[in-house]
């Protein structure tokens, strides 16, 4: 029937958005957590040098801690 084809379209619909939603939240949380990292990294007295944006993921590198 039409309301069953609507249905299905509808729910189709939401479970596209909530996984690209899923998608873009995991990057997001992925991100957060390399800078929390990051943080406590620079705080660690073997840290040497910050380079901050240089990394492929565009969180920070640190340097010098060898």
């Amino acid at each position: 029937s039409k309301e069953a084809e609507k249905v299905r379209i509808e729910a189709q619909g939401k479970a596209d958005a909530n996984r690209i939603l899923s998608a873009s939240l995991t990057d997001k949380v992925l991100q957060d957590k390399g800078i929390e990292a990051t943080l406590k990294l620079s705080d660690s007295p073997n840290a040497k040098v910050v380079v901050v944006g240089s990394g492929d993921s565009g969180l920070p590198l640190i340097l010098g801690n060898n």
